[in-house]
């Protein structure tokens, strides 16, 4: 699989996965579900929603380990700045043969263009904020993110999730 293959189809997420509202309810609700997932999974994972600025729910799982958070932050930083999802960030990157730092002189200290982190867009607000999750590789975390954001707004993640 070639990574504009996956663009595409992040293009897709990006587009389909809009929230009719990020509220205290949308967060608990989306940061329950992924705790659930992880649970159900035994998945050794740290996840973050945040509307951009403010941290809204963190959870860290059994195995997680502190490093989690700070991959974490690096993600988020790539979704604030781009206001794409840190994966497609990074194959856009990789198919260009480029680094963040050779086409934006940004260092890796403070960014990472690895899977995992999401924005969230609000309708008719746009893209205010992201969920993230760091454990898994890249692209596990970023279908984990796709996964719950699909349940939490009543679509099928069949249709919606990256090619095995």
């Amino acid at each position: 699989m070639k990574p504009s293959d996956d663009l595409k189809i992040i293009g897709e997420q990006e587009k389909a996965l809009v929230l009719p509202q990020l509220d205290a309810d949308v967060v608990w609700k989306m940061g329950c579900r992924l705790r659930e997932l992880a649970v159900k999974r035994k998945l050794p994972v740290a996840f973050e929603i945040r509307r951009f600025g403010q941290v809204l729910f963190f959870c860290a799982m059994p195995g997680a380990i502190p490093d989690n958070a700070e991959w974490i932050r690096r993600k988020v930083n790539v979704v604030q700045r781009f206001l794409r999802s840190s994966y497609a960030v990074g194959l856009g990157l990789k198919e260009e043969g480029a680094t963040l730092a050779s086409k934006y002189e940004l260092t890796q200290t403070d960014y990472a263009v690895h899977g995992g982190s999401f924005p969230l867009a609000v309708s008719g607000a746009g893209i205010i904020g992201s969920v993230t999750v760091s454990g898994l590789p890249q692209r596990q975390d970023h279908e984990l993110a796709v996964e719950v954001l699909c349940d939490l707004l009543g679509k099928d993640y069949s249709k919606l999730a990256l090619p095995k």
